[in-house]
Formats: structure tokens, sequence, C-alpha cells
């Protein structure tokens, strides 16, 4: 996965985090948990805020 596989990301958090409170998070914590998944193949450094942000709502639209 790529910082750019927007839905991919947020079904894999879904599936390894789904305790977390996806609405009310850090965005340090969010970007940490996306270099962490195991099929995440992308230089760190390529995200920003507006990607992260994209994560998010994708999660949440997942977990709902």
């Amino acid at each position: 996965m790529k910082w750019t596989n927007i839905r991919d990301i947020a079904i894999a958090l879904e599936d390894k985090y789904p305790e977390v409170d996806n609405i009310n998070l850090r965005f340090t914590d969010l970007h940490r948990w996306v270099i962490e998944l195991e099929d995440f193949e992308d230089d760190p450094s390529k995200s920003n805020e507006k990607i992260l942000e994209a994560i998010q709502v994708a999660w949440m639209d997942e977990r709902d």
C-alpha cells in the first residue's frame, strides 16, 4: 500500500484497530499506525495533513 491507497489503508486500520476512537485521534498516532501496517510500502515522509485527514474520513466511513 501507498499513501494514495486511502480506502485500502482505512480497511486495514479498521481490521487492526477496531477499538480505536477514529474520530478523536491525533494525526501523529494515525501516521504511526499507517506506516506500521504490514502491507504499507511507501516513504513515511510523503504524508501530509490532507492525506491523513482523507484516511481518517475513509476510516470513519468504513466503520459505519
